[in-house]
């Protein structure tokens, strides 16, 4: 990472914790992932707007532990029409854990991303998913090391970008699913023109999603606009009614 860029004491604590949690002695995952690719397919198929709902139990930026079953939770989202989940595997600051993606990944049949801090190759071991985070700022000269780490494990790596030089990074690094993150890592506060400004630099055979953010069904719509092919969206289904909050992004 580029210790000149700012960030939040937050996320500065999150990049602490994830630096503490490697484990060498993991063995080597094999992954028989689901086809990401083919779930944004079925949704657009079926007239949906491809959404991945993430299952969050809390984050430096709410308030509060959400205490209902993940499984619970994820099984509504499908319903509501999720093309694909995000499960949360942070421990400390956002209240996950593997075991969570785990019981989630075997309740439902579509694909599921790991949403974690992963900076390191064996950190990959933790537990098995479909796709998996991979954060362009914090891994930085590593990136194209763990692109390939990742997917010769089977996961289908999303490389998270927030400007037009992580952008490129990532597509040098050869990731072929990047998310614009539309919130800031130093005043964590979120901007949608974020993906707006970085999207038409995206080449175009790269699966785009637009992270953060995204509170209505105007913002999704937005975010379709400026080329979005997925949204990845957590706080605005997470505070109410799950499966109605999914459906209606969903039907935007």
């Amino acid at each position: 990472m580029n210790e000149s860029q700012e960030l939040a004491p937050a996320v500065r604590s999150i990049l602490r914790t994830a630096e503490a949690r490697g484990d060498p002695g993991a063995e080597r995952l094999s992954v028989d992932a689901r086809s990401f690719p083919d779930a944004l397919a079925a949704a657009e198929a079926d007239g949906r707007v491809p959404v991945i709902a993430e299952v969050k139990p809390t984050s430096p930026t709410t308030e509060g532990t959400r205490e209902a079953d993940p499984v619970k939770l994820a099984e509504q989202m499908v319903a509501g029409g999720a093309a694909a989940l995000s499960v949360l595997t942070e421990p400390e600051h956002f209240g996950g854990s593997p075991e969570n993606l785990r019981r989630v990944r075997d309740a439902v049949d579509v694909p599921v991303l790991r949403k974690d801090f992963v900076l390191e190759e064996s950190q990959l071991d933790s537990v098995e998913a479909d796709l998996v985070l991979l954060i362009a700022r914090f891994v930085g000269d590593d990136l194209p090391g763990l692109v390939a780490a990742a997917e010769e494990r089977g996961f289908q790596p999303l490389v998270e970008v927030h400007d037009r030089t992580e952008l490129e990074q990532a597509v040098e690094a050869g990731a072929k699913l990047i998310g614009v993150n539309n919130r800031d890592l130093a005043k964590l506060e979120v901007n949608l023109e974020t993906f707006e400004s970085v999207a038409p630099h995206v080449p175009d055979d790269v699966t785009l999603i637009a992270e953060s953010g995204i509170s209505s069904s105007a913002d999704a719509r937005r975010m379709r606009d400026a080329g979005a092919d997925g949204l990845l969206v957590g706080s605005a289904i997470m505070d109410g009614e799950i499966t109605e909050n999914t459906r209606r992004l969903t039907q935007a």
